[in-house]
Order: structure tokens, then sequence, then C-alpha cells
């Protein structure tokens, strides 16, 4: 029997501790419980007069009998902390947020679908549709295996339809596609401002370089800041993305792509310095890019918008979407077909601008 206390952020500021013990036979998980409480010496107190209980002849079989009282919190934490497959950062933020919330406390048992229509009725006060439709499929994840693997009484049915009525109300939506194409002057400027910003702080990110790295790549932000120096074959004017997003499935899905020569041009300015071509974490490049934008007056530019302008930027050279997809790493083509309508005009980004 193992008892432990895990301190946890709740969504209003508050801290929680949640008691857990665990119980092991033969090498496997055959108990598992916890409860959450505002105090730590009030955790302390339930987790060793619980292990008490628990040793006593027949307790761990009647616990199991009343599992049906696990709260929706009780859910959530058990899949962050028994799922083997690493939670992304942005659905761990969003299932801790969740378990902080006031249907979270309520047992599982409990939660039908006007429940999880209420919850998304409360998330899009401030959250756009797009955004709600998101916190509902990282909990969805949830109702799916929590029944059937830990016997938490989780209705997926109940989900599903939640998500049927969501969708009908407008409480959820997809995301809509932006269409932002940085001007040419646009960009001229960006890249004055950080090369002078690099003169003066060498040690910053060299967003010089990670400009045109990503437009000329069509790589991801996330994705640009993983590659190590060992995925990238110049022979073979290719790299592997690794962990590269996709709706089914992202962490461990590695995935080669071709590498324009613009983007392997802007590669062999690169100091080698690191395992990692571009060492930097995600949030110094987007908060690099998002002030520098401010700040020069350029309204409503993502460095996600660079993405769009690289794939733009091929079609337009005449590209077919066989061998756009060999770049933007996309595995349907049904996602390129917005980019149809582009017609071939050549390509605007030619010159020693990235230089």
């Amino acid at each position: 029997m193992a008892g432990t206390i895990v301190e946890r952020k709740r969504a209003d500021g508050t801290t929680g501790y949640r008691a857990e013990i665990i119980i092991y036979a033969g090498g496997r998980i055959a108990h598992r419980e916890s409860k959450t409480f505002d105090r730590r010496p009030a955790a302390r107190v339930w987790l060793e007069k619980r292990e008490a209980e628990l040793e006593r002849p027949g307790a761990v079989e009647k616990a199991k009998l009343k599992s049906e009282g696990a709260t929706l919190a009780d859910a959530i934490d058990r899949y962050v902390a028994t799922s083997r497959k690493e939670i992304g950062r942005t659905k761990a933020q969003v299932l801790r947020s969740l378990a902080g919330m006031p249907i979270a406390a309520r047992p599982c048992a409990d939660i039908r679908s006007p429940d999880l229509v209420a919850l998304a009725e409360g998330l899009g006060k401030d959250r756009t549709p797009q955004t709600v439709a998101n916190y509902l499929s990282h909990l969805q994840a949830v109702f799916t295996i929590a029944r059937a693997a830990w016997g938490f009484e989780l209705d997926p049915a109940a989900m599903a339809d939640a998500f049927k009525v969501t969708r009908r109300l407008g409480l959820t939506g997809k995301s809509i596609g932006r269409d932002r194409r940085p001007t040419r002057a646009e960009i001229d400027t960006l890249m004055a401002f950080f090369h002078d910003r690099g003169c003066r702080r060498p040690r910053s990110a060299p967003m010089h370089r990670i400009i045109p790295f990503a437009l000329y790549s069509t790589r991801r932000q996330e994705e640009i800041t993983r590659i190590l120096w060992s995925d990238l074959e110049i022979e073979h004017r290719r790299v592997m993305v690794r962990d590269m997003k996709n709706p089914g499935d992202k962490l461990g899905n590695n995935v080669w792509v071709d590498l324009p020569d613009e983007a392997l041009a802007v590669l062999d300015l690169i100091e080698r310095t690191d395992d990692r071509i571009f060492p930097f974490g995600t949030d110094a490049i987007s908060a690099s890019f998002t002030r520098a934008c401010h700040r020069l007056g350029i309204e409503d530019l993502h460095f996600h918008d660079l993405r769009h302008e690289g794939i733009s930027r091929l079609f337009e050279m005449g590209w077919n979407i066989p061998h756009v997809a060999a770049v933007s790493g996309h595995r349907s083509w049904t996602s390129l077909k917005r980019y149809t309508h582009i017609r071939e005009s050549g390509d605007r980004w030619t010159g020693d601008w990235w230089r």
C-alpha cells in the first residue's frame, strides 16, 4: 500500500491537496482511491485513517463497490496520473482547469449530458466556440476510458449527446481558418528590427533566422524548436519533424518532410552550438514576435501566419498538392484544398531579404 499527498492549484487560484492511496497485488494496481482537501494536515489525517481501514479483511473489496461515488475530478486525476501516453502541454492545462471547476466535484454517476451542456455554456461566456470545443474534446478522452479502465461511472454517451447539442446551439464550433498573409513591407520591417536586436543582444533568439526558416519550410513554431541537427539530411533535402501535429496523434508522430532550397540556405547560416538547431522555447519565440509586431505597429499578425504564407507561396510557384504536402507534412490533401484557389504568380519572396 502506498499513500501520497499531491498539491494542486485550482482554477480559482486556491490550493487543494489530493490524498491518494494505491494498493498493489501481484505487481499490479488492485485498488486506488483519492480525496481532495483544502489543507494538507486534513489530507494527512484522512490518508492515515483510510490506510488503516483498508488493511482490515474485506475492506478493499467493499471500497471497490463504492467506486461509483468517485468524482469527475478523481477521474481526471486518474487519467493524468496513469496514462502511459504523455499528455501535451495544452491538454494538461485544460484538464487541470476543468478539475478545479464545480462540475468536477460531482460524482461521476450523476453527470449527464445537460450538465455538460451547462459546462459548455459557462465556458462560452469568455471563450470562443472553438475553444469550448477543445475543452470538451479533452474531457471526452477521460469519458472514453474511465469506465472500462477504472470503473468510474462516466457515461461516454452523455458526452456524445452533449457534443451534438452544443454544436446545434452554437456553443461549440470548428476553428476558423485564418487568411492573414504578411506583406513584404511588414516582414522587411520585422527583419530589420531583429537584425538590430541580434547585434545588440546576441544571446536572444535569432528571429532574423527563425522567421525566414518558418516561412520557407512551412514549419510550426513548436516543431522548429524540436528539430535536431541529427534530424537534418542535407543530401536528401529533408528533415525529420518530431511530434508533428495531427488530429489523431501527436506525440511520437515523427515525419520526414522535404525542405525547399531556401530553407536549407537559411540553416547554412546557423552556427552549431547545441543539439537543437534553434535551442529556444516556444514562449520566447512567440513573445518576441508578438512584442515586435506591437512595437512596430503591425496589426493582427501571428507567427503561425508564416506557415500559411509559406504554403501559399508554394502554390503560387506552381507546385501541385502532393508536392506541397511533402513539404508541409499534411497527411490529408483535403486540408490543402483551401489553397487551390491560388493561381500561379511566381515567388514574391525572391532576393536576399533574409540574409
